[in-house]
């Protein structure tokens, strides 16, 4: 479809979808209204049985034994506030942080509240843009990052009848999509709605056992109540108020409300700490969840090392016998515009630049993981070993590999003996190897304090990644934790109970596999911690027992470590 022909929908078609429900809104109908949760709170169990001792004591006018009903209530009031309170928190998720994009209706363009497009709405998308809705390009290409979604970073070019998925962003490029599916219907939102999913089953040990007490007590109570009246009634002729009075002034101390309202208490006075402390809970029990964590599962990037990338340095090959590597590499980058990670931090450590003039460029695509510029009868490249190097891998590997057992990540500077262009990127020759770039993710100056503190409480820390788990071994070992040479690649995984039995680091994990690995964990009775900050996480987080998620500024996932690891010493308890 030629970019002049592209006209959108006419308002009337808008306003058909608008009628059948095609609109991009998604439907938040698992959330419970107020008075839902009102409800729940106040009929339950716990309270039937003091109502009912408490009509019988207005029954016989014994209204100064009535002491025990501000305690019933304050604990239903504090279950009603902070329950309506999580759900106002969670209301507020949302993974599209754009407001408006530009949708092409009756041949113009015109700008749409995501919340107001509609199915086959065509819309335009350009650098910087968030997709709105999954749908397929119908003119135009770009490069999209799909790393809030997937976990994996690479930049995928999207080209005509590309598929293109709600929540990703457009790195480059220009194109028109068509929008299929929509509002609920779209991946995005899908996971949104999960992700705010009240539990009604989610309660801590503590509260758990409490409830079962009292169920326990509340079925004792029945015939003991029964008996003790009717001993003092019949048997021993007391009055009437005299009997009621005495049988539930004896069934009244065998129930611990006190202890349930304390628990409460105590549980909402650590979430208002944790506020103060900028730690959003979804509910106040996980206070006393996170104290039975024995298992934390984190990520590498962004989570033991920091979110940013840095050039360690640039060792030379041993067939390369000149020494202007850096200058080489410095020309390169001259030339080659900073437009992902890995580029950003090669431009920021190599700036002596020559001044050698270049008459082309090849960008990086997801496809070649190269990027090159053309010096006169040659191109200069650096990419991804494996993809750079083809059939001379094997000759080199052993130069490069040891970099990455030790952490690095290693990208490879060559020569290529030819011109190549943009619509002529392919490599048909050799390449002389130039060197190599090492680059790493510093680790978080907290991350080895905070993961001591965690194996001194037997605490156990699975490292889950996607990226090469020689890499991931290496840089958990530099941050402490315990039994981080025992690695394994996930693709290779059959047995997930097995593998989380036998293995602290896996790498290469597709973010489908993260959930495995938390219910294999549970299967061996653990008790599971799950750390994310991305859409892809979420389902492993909502299967997880304690599940924390990060914010923007992810360095606060170690002041949120810290803070529980002084909840576990003030409990003074050690994980179960």
């Amino acid at each position: 479809m030629a970019e002049e022909k592209i006209t959108g929908l006419t308002q009337s078609e808008v306003d058909q979808r608008v009628k059948n429900g095609q609109v991009n809104k998604a439907v938040d109908d698992q959330f419970k209204t107020n008075a839902q949760i009102v409800r729940e709170n106040i009929f339950t169990y716990f309270n039937l049985i003091f109502l009912v001792l408490a009509i019988l004591l207005v029954l016989v006018g014994a209204w100064n034994d009535l002491t025990f009903l501000p305690v019933i209530v304050l604990n239903t009031v504090i279950g009603i506030v902070q329950e309506i309170k999580a759900k106002k928190i969670l209301s507020k998720l949302n993974v599209m942080n754009a407001t408006h994009v530009t949708a092409i209706r009756n041949g113009q363009e015109v700008q749409v509240a995501i919340e107001e497009l509609v199915v086959d709405d065509i819309v335009l998308l350009k650098t910087g843009d968030q997709i709105p809705a999954d749908g397929k390009i119908v003119s135009g290409e770009i490069r999209v990052n799909e790393a809030l979604l997937t976990g994996e970073s690479d930049e995928i070019t999207k080209e005509k009848d590309a598929e293109l998925m709600s929540g990703s962003f457009v790195v480059s490029g220009k194109a028109y999509a068509k929008l299929e599916k929509v509002g609920k219907d779209s991946y995005i939102s899908k996971l949104t709605i999960e992700a705010k999913a009240m539990g009604s089953t989610e309660q801590s040990e503590m509260v758990r056992s409490i409830n079962r007490l009292v169920k326990w007590v509340g079925i004792i109570i029945i015939p003991l109540g029964i008996a003790l009246f009717t001993q003092s009634y019949f048997f021993n002729h007391a009055g009437l108020q005299r009997s009621v009075v005495s049988m539930e002034a004896a069934l009244i101390g065998m129930i611990p409300e006190g202890l349930y309202l304390l628990t409460t208490i105590a549980l909402a006075l650590s979430a208002t700490r944790l506020a103060k402390k900028e730690v959003m809970l979804h509910d106040m029990k996980s206070v006393e969840t996170l104290a039975r964590v024995n298992v934390l599962c984190v990520d590498k990037t962004g989570t033991i090392t920091e979110p940013k990338m840095g050039v360690e340095k640039a060792v030379k090959s041993k067939s390369y016998e000149k020494a202007d590597l850096n200058n080489v590499i410095a020309d390169f980058v001259h030339y080659m515009p900073a437009d992902n990670a890995t580029m950003k931090a090669i431009h920021e450590f190599f700036q002596d630049s020559t001044g050698k003039e270049s008459t082309g460029l090849v960008p990086f695509t997801s496809v070649n993981k190269y990027s090159g510029v053309v010096f006169g009868d040659h191109t200069t490249i650096i990419g991804a070993p494996e993809m750079v190097l083809r059939n001379q891998f094997d000759e080199y590997k052993d130069e490069f590999e040891s970099y990455a057992e030790k952490g690095y990540r290693v990208v490879i500077v060559a020569n290529y003996p030819g011109v190549l262009t943009e619509d002529n990127s392919q490599l048909m020759q050799d390449v002389e190897v130039l060197g190599y770039i090492l680059l790493t993710n510093p680790i978080r100056k907290e991350a080895k304090d905070t993961f001591e503190y965690f194996a001194e409480q037997g605490v156990n820390i699975k490292v889950i990644s996607g990226d090469n788990p020689v890499t991931v071994a290496r840089v958990a070992q530099q941050a402490g934790i315990s039994g981080a040479d025992k690695y394994i690649d996930a693709q290779t995984i059959t047995d997930y109970d097995e593998a989380v039995k036998n293995y602290n680091v896996f790498g290469r994990v597709k973010p489908d596999q993260k959930r495995k690995f938390v219910i294999a964990l549970q299967n061996q009775g653990n008790t599971v911690a799950m750390t994310g900050d991305g859409v892809n996480d979420i389902l492993a987080m909502k299967k997880a027992d304690c599940s924390i998620a990060m914010l923007p500024a992810i360095a606060r996932l170690f002041k949120l470590l810290k803070l529980f690891c002084l909840i576990l010493t003030l409990l003074k308890c050690r994980p179960l």
